[in-house]
């Protein structure tokens, strides 16, 4: 299969599922609006797909996150089986995807390198130009 059809079929599958999230997710206690669908990776041959989503909350939030969303794997599949056309239906596999908080971290010690070199004194700065 080619590389762009399967990056269609993956982007695809990510706008049905974070768009039905608030459907499914409906009456949980974990609130559908603390997620957020950051990639689908689906194999080559189309019958496993690996959805990684982003929680927002601690780490009691997101376990239970994912577990409510792996519970729900089945509803999710039934959306993608009536939204899209494809010879085979997905088995959708959850990930708790930490990149967002990584970059935070990596953005928060930019931060805090910044502030340092804000509160240092600038240095003599030598002339660049020729004395004549």
């Amino acid at each position: 299969m080619a590389v762009d059809r399967l990056e269609r079929i993956n982007s695809l599958l990510k706008r049905v599922i974070a768009e039905s999230i608030h459907v499914v997710m409906q009456g949980d206690p974990v609130k559908p609006g603390l997620f957020t669908v950051t990639s689908v990776a689906c194999g080559k041959d189309l019958r496993d797909a690996t959805v990684k989503v982003s929680v927002f909350g601690d780490d009691s939030v997101k376990e239970l996150g994912i577990k409510h969303l792996s519970r729900n794997a089945r509803r999710f599949q039934e959306i993608i089986n009536r939204e899209i056309r494809l010879k085979f239906t997905p088995r959708l596999t959850f990930q708790l995807d930490k990149s967002l908080e990584k970059g935070d971290a990596v953005l928060s010690i930019i931060d805090r390198i910044e502030r340092l070199n804000e509160a240092q004194p600038p240095a003599e700065k030598e002339s660049s130009q020729p004395a004549e």
